[in-house]
């Protein structure tokens, strides 16, 4: 109640913002700077939903009066089956949810077993890839209001493709919407740029990197370039590509890593455009360090040292001043990062606190208000003060996560594996979920368009609406 009397103030003081859900966000979250949308959250639908965690990149969308009990019987517009399999979030504008998704071609046991013997023979992880004859990756349109599918573009088949990690797949990176432009990335298997408007290809380029168990890191737009890193276990740099023709227009290497293992020296995080001041920076997670560069040209602005993390796959948020990173796998510390005046590296002096109690090394932290929340891996719900990271609660929902949260019409969303949608609204006090069923587990980050809830599980995409 509290939270909606807060909603409320903030509109009738600023009744004009109310036309742009990206301004909202960033009062109620309290933003101090604010990170930018891409170029399709300036397009002629206010409603897109045109990247990962939506227009400001944080999960926020405040305004959209969506469901808060569902279930396959009650408030689902469509439910639609979806071909082939991947991890990747929706986007969505105009009316059409954009997907990505890998066609696997399973081998036999005998190409298996022949697979394994020469290419993984002595990979300690060997036991948990997945490994296929080859793999057709897809960028899919759904019309959300007739709940069917109305494109699919081809655009790449690879043959024998590397094996990935069993929680992975070939489609995880989430595509980004720019105008009439979807760019689609896949990591080492390729990035491609398709015509929304004619549903044609318009470009491939593929930048090298050895994931180890496969693509994780999604793409951000800054005007006209698409940047995203490569953070690889033997080479590790961020990347600039032209929107318009595919070609690299900037690369930067990573600061130099400390030991010799390559697999500690990977990550699969997405990166953040802030602003802070005058000036737009990338911030960009990595293992063992995150860093800030110049959106155009890629010089560094700021490096701070995490510790010896790795794999990090949560992208970062913006708030009152604070970039709050999640360390990755070794360390799971949650840091939060003051960015005013940062210049060179800052590890000895702007580090604001941090935390190792159930720090998720997937799932993304979200910011409403002054509290940050996570959810682990198995199912621990923490609210963190945001300007000292004191502990408001711990709380157990159960079950294991992936997914980011998602932050709408007053309340917290948290998604399972298990397809468990748990509800709760936002503030220092636990109140006991609402729980909500799907048909099955919940990877990718849920969507929001117009008061519509969009949720792709691993067989289905649901809309679900009032």
């Amino acid at each position: 109640m509290e939270h909606s009397l807060r909603i409320g103030r903030v509109a009738s003081q600023f009744p004009g913002l109310l036309l742009s859900g990206l301004l909202v966000t960033g009062l109620l979250g309290g933003l101090c700077g604010t990170p930018l949308a891409p170029a399709a959250e300036q397009a002629a639908d206010p409603h897109a939903w045109p990247q990962f965690r939506g227009p400001s990149g944080q999960g926020h969308a405040p305004l959209a009066r969506i469901p808060l009990t569902f279930d396959d019987a009650h408030h689902v517009r469509h439910k639609l089956a979806l071909p082939g399999r991947g991890w990747s979030s929706p986007v969505i504008a105009d009316g059409l949810c954009w997907l990505t998704t890998a066609i696997e071609k399973v081998p036999t046991a005998e190409r298996r077993a022949e697979i394994l013997q020469n290419k993984l023979k002595t990979n300690p992880q060997a036991g948990q890839l997945e490994i296929l004859e080859s793999v057709t990756l897809q960028a899919v349109a759904i019309d959300l209001q007739q709940g069917r599918i109305t494109h699919t573009v081809t655009l790449f088949e690879i043959p024998e493709p590397e094996p990935i990690h069993s929680l992975n797949s070939y489609a995880s990176p989430t595509p980004v919407l720019a105008g009439n432009r979807l760019l689609c990335h896949f990591g080492n298997l390729g990035t491609a740029c398709v015509d929304t408007e004619k549903a044609q290809l318009v470009w491939k380029n593929r930048i090298p990197v050895e994931h180890g168990v496969g693509p994780g890191s999604t793409p951000v737009v800054y005007g006209d370039l698409l940047i995203f890193p490569c953070d690889g276990t033997t080479t590790q740099s961020v990347v600039a590509l032209s929107i318009e023709t595919g070609t690299q227009a900037w690369q930067t290497r990573r600061p130099p890593m400390t030991g010799e293992n390559g697999d500690f020296h990977k990550a699969f995080s997405t990166p953040l455009i802030i602003r802070v001041g005058d000036q737009d920076q990338v911030v960009a997670v990595g293992a063992q360090w995150v860093v800030a560069y110049e959106p155009k040209t890629g010089r560094e602005i700021w490096r701070c040292r995490h510790g010896e993390g790795f794999s990090n796959a949560p992208r970062p948020v913006f708030a009152q001043g604070l970039v709050l990173i999640c360390g990755g796998y070794m360390t799971h510390e949650l840091l939060a990062i003051r960015v005013a005046g940062a210049e060179g590296d800052v590890t000895a002096s702007h580090i604001a606190w941090r935390t190792a109690k159930q720090v998720p090394p997937m799932s993304s932290p979200i910011v409403v208000g002054d509290e940050v929340y996570t959810v682990s891996d198995q199912g621990v719900v923490s609210c963190l003060d945001l300007k000292s990271g004191e502990a408001h609660y711990r709380e157990r929902l159960g079950g294991n996560f992936s997914a980011s949260p998602l932050f709408a019409n007053g309340h917290l969303l948290f998604c399972s594996r298990t397809g468990e949608v748990s509800i709760v609204p936002p503030g220092p006090t636990w109140h006991e979920p609402v729980k909500n069923q799907l048909d099955s587990g919940v990877l990718a980050s849920p969507a929001i368009y117009r008061d519509s809830l969009v949720v792709r599980t691993e067989k289905s995409l649901y809309v679900i609406a009032e």
